[in-house]
């Protein structure tokens, strides 16, 4: 039974070693530029072991998203059901977010750069995922308007977007700047993002 459970954690770890790896040659090579021995290499496995895990590097990099959305989406949800002002929801997102590329900046730009951005059939794949994160925020936004934080005027929909797209926006500059961001610029990226939006849907 011992021998069995090292050879699942072995399987585990393997498997892991090659999506770790995948994230680095995707972000270094973009996705279409990689090839699956690419993935191999920077790993430092066999080039059959990567297909004894995945079908394709199509598959790699639809796991890798969706594993970081997923978290995405349980953050929104979480920021959704707390007693928080719904400004504070908001930057409660918006902080997930940076932190993400600040934990991973790698995975993010492959995130950002080969699906949520990439006008190609696999982004379009992902839509329903893409937009599910567009309405968590937007509900949070129709909440804050029928609490009386948020004016009544502007479309959810349209605040989610101009939300998510902003900070898209800003973690776009960062990866084709390819600078290293100071820690302090995660936070007050947050707030200044906040604050141009809320202050934005402030009732008049």
């Amino acid at each position: 039974m011992e021998q069995r459970a090292a050879q699942r954690s072995g399987s585990v770890d393997k498997r892991r070693q090659i999506l770790d790896a995948a994230v680095t040659v995707f972000a270094r090579q973009g996705f279409h530029a990689t090839r699956v021995s690419d993935i191999a290499d920077e790993a430092g496995v066999a080039y059959g072991l990567v297909y004894h895990y995945f079908n394709s590097k199509d598959q790699v990099l639809n796991e890798l998203f969706l594993e970081r959305w997923s978290l995405l989406l349980a953050a929104i949800e979480e920021a959704e059901k707390t007693d928080a002002s719904h400004r504070e929801k908001l930057g409660a997102v918006a902080g997930f977010i940076f932190e993400s590329y600040r934990h991973d900046p790698e995975l993010m730009k492959v995130i950002i750069v080969e699906v949520t951005r990439a006008a190609n059939s696999f982004g379009r794949t992902h839509l329903e995922e893409i937009r599910r994160a567009y309405e968590g925020i937007a509900k949070i936004v129709a909440d804050g308007q029928a609490a009386g934080e948020f004016r009544s005027d502007i479309d959810p929909r349209f605040a989610s977007q101009a939300f998510y797209g902003a900070i898209e926006q800003l973690l776009t500059e960062w990866i084709f700047d390819d600078v290293q961001v100071a820690d302090d610029r995660f936070e007050e990226a947050r707030n200044l993002l906040v604050t141009t939006i809320c202050d934005g849907l402030e009732p008049r």
